[in-house]
């Protein structure tokens, strides 16, 4: 048993811990070359111990990489063993079925040693703008037509850089120097983390952190079991669905609390698809994850411990257990509704802790120009461009949804000067969208218009990656459905979507992002707060009386 005073010591080591990989983060968004990280963060980051289990993540990071990453680190481990790795050594994948779900993310580990012995390892992943093939959309019909295909090798070698590796990297992708650049970012990113974490060593004369590991699980774990035991006993089913590609996709779950663990079962989900919406079983083990912890223990730091109560059932042939080589590029949109999945399981458990559905899966659309586009008749240099964007969401039991928000990825929204500045787009109208958010005693947030044409009004495309369009957000308690989105050009072209499309030469892209459903009966909210929303411009009048 530990006294008082070494309670407070490892209390002070975890904190110091939590800015060890914060700086490791950190280090990632001011290097990398990617938009998609230095922008919008699209990342995570975090430290695990010899047997691969993670002890702390960074605060700046997504569900979907932070959670699949910690999977992660046992796939490399079992190619290359803690005892194999010497300083220098950088690891590397973007296997789906290994890492987080689709070939944009890479997932760098790296050893730290102190005192001639490693005693840990750092992780990280972050969504890059281009590994080749058909770009990031849902077109493929197989993970080989997705992009460049990368096992678990070394990318540099006792900080040596594999050459070989870093050719095949540059000639599998549009973006030759923005790949390798993020490459050298995510490693460099480790190396960042392994020195603070040496210092802190030193500082604390610890010789390994096999005791602060244990400190950590062990309150992890008692902590999260202690919120599983003050939920009631039961199980409870719901539903929700995606546009899907082809046809809608339903999906189902039984959320049983039981004992000290929760147990979900995606029993009677819908099957395959043959296009790259599919879900990797550990990309939804990830947001599943994500749902339950944010109503259930959302104080308690997320690691291998706090999440080990949470057992997770995903029958074979569902869309959330695609096996390789299946298509997974867009593996998100799907994945991204499995957080409102869960609440509205246990919205019946619980009513008060959870939200509305929002508009959940990201309005990132990929977009790209020049002679790949048009040819010999092409205006603008080749581009390849990633936006990220969010509509409204949910509802919350006492306060409105977020406007513009992302939920459950909490990626932020990039900046249109950062995107315009690196491709020659323009972003014409990015506003808030009136009565898109769904009425309630709490109000949904507010969904966006965006209206986005290449620079001269010259030819481009998008693949398309749009969801919650047939299917809105649905507000909870007797509160109204958010908006539904909407995908066409400015002459009022109605566009697929999701896939490859072209905008004619003249044209422009024109969305509208949906709304986030709203909480309770709309009879009972506050007219005062009516009344803001319709002198903001916000609501209509029309909307306000109905």
């Amino acid at each position: 048993m530990m006294n008082a005073l070494e309670k407070i010591q490892r209390q002070i080591q975890w904190n110091r811990l939590i800015a060890v990989v914060e700086e490791q983060a950190q280090t990632m968004i001011r290097t990398a070359f990617s938009t998609t990280v230095r922008e919008a963060g699209d990342l995570s980051a975090g430290i695990f111990d010899l047997k691969g289990r993670m002890l702390a993540q960074a605060v700046t990071g997504t569900p979907g990489h932070v959670n699949s990453m910690m999977e992660s680190v046992g796939h490399f481990l079992a190619k290359f063993p803690a005892e194999t790795m010497k300083p220098g050594d950088h690891y590397i994948t973007n296997d789906p079925w290994l890492g987080t779900g689709h070939l944009h993310d890479l997932t760098v580990v790296t050893p730290a040693f102190h005192a001639g012995k490693i005693v840990g390892l750092f992780a990280n992943t972050a969504h890059v703008i281009d590994v080749g093939g058909l770009g990031m959309g849902p077109e493929g019909r197989s993970v080989f037509e997705e992009g460049l295909y990368i096992p678990i090798v070394k990318c540099f070698d006792q900080g040596r850089a594999n050459e070989t590796f870093f050719d095949f990297l540059r000639a599998g992708t549009r973006t030759p120097a923005e790949l390798e650049g993020d490459v050298y970012s995510l490693c460099a990113c480790n190396d960042a983390g392994a020195r603070r974490l040496v210092e802190m060593m030193a500082e604390f004369a610890m010789t390994g952190l096999d005791d602060l590991a244990g400190f950590i699980f062990d309150s992890s774990l008692a902590a999260t079991l202690a919120e599983i035991e003050k939920l009631p006993r039961g199980s409870w089913t719901g539903t929700i669905t995606s546009d899907g590609y082809e046809q809608p996709v339903t999906l189902r779950a039984k959320l049983t609390a039981a004992g000290d663990r929760i147990e979900v079962d995606f029993a009677g989900t819908d099957g395959l698809s043959s296009r790259g919406i599919n879900v990797p079983a550990s990309y939804c083990r990830a947001y599943t994850c994500f749902g339950l912890k944010v109503v259930i223990a959302p104080e308690i730091p997320n690691n291998w411990a706090s999440l080990s109560p949470f057992h997770i059932t995903i029958p074979e042939g569902c869309i959330l257990n695609a096996p390789r080589p299946y298509p997974v590029s867009v593996r998100h949109v799907v994945g991204q509704l499995l957080p409102d999945l869960m609440m509205g399981c246990l919205h019946q458990a619980v009513p008060d802790r959870v939200v509305a559905e929002g508009s959940s899966c990201l309005w990132n659309p990929p977009l790209r120009g020049g002679a790949q586009v048009s040819g010999q008749n092409a205006e603008l240099p080749d581009f390849e461009v990633i936006t990220f964007n969010s509509g409204g969401t949910g509802a919350r039991m006492t306060q409105d949804g977020l406007d513009g928000t992302a939920f459950p990825s909490g990626v932020r929204t990039m900046p249109v000067e950062a995107t315009e500045n690196v491709a020659p787009v323009v972003f014409w109208k990015k506003e808030l969208r009136p009565d898109s958010a769904g009425p309630g005693h709490t109000r949904g947030g507010f969904g966006q218009i965006m209206e986005i044409g290449a620079k001269g009004d010259a030819e481009f495309a998008i693949n398309a990656i749009f969801d919650r369009v047939a299917n809105a957000p649905k507000g909870r308690a007797g509160g109204g459905d958010g908006a539904a989105g909407w995908v066409g050009l400015t002459d009022g072209t109605v566009l697929r979507t999701k896939g490859f499309q072209t905008i004619a030469k003249g044209n422009r892209l024109r969305l509208l992002l949906p709304g986030g459903g709203g909480m309770g009966p709309a009879g009972t909210r506050d007219r005062d707060l009516v009344a803001r929303d319709v002198a903001d411009g916000l609501v209509t009048e029309t909307k306000a009386y109905d």
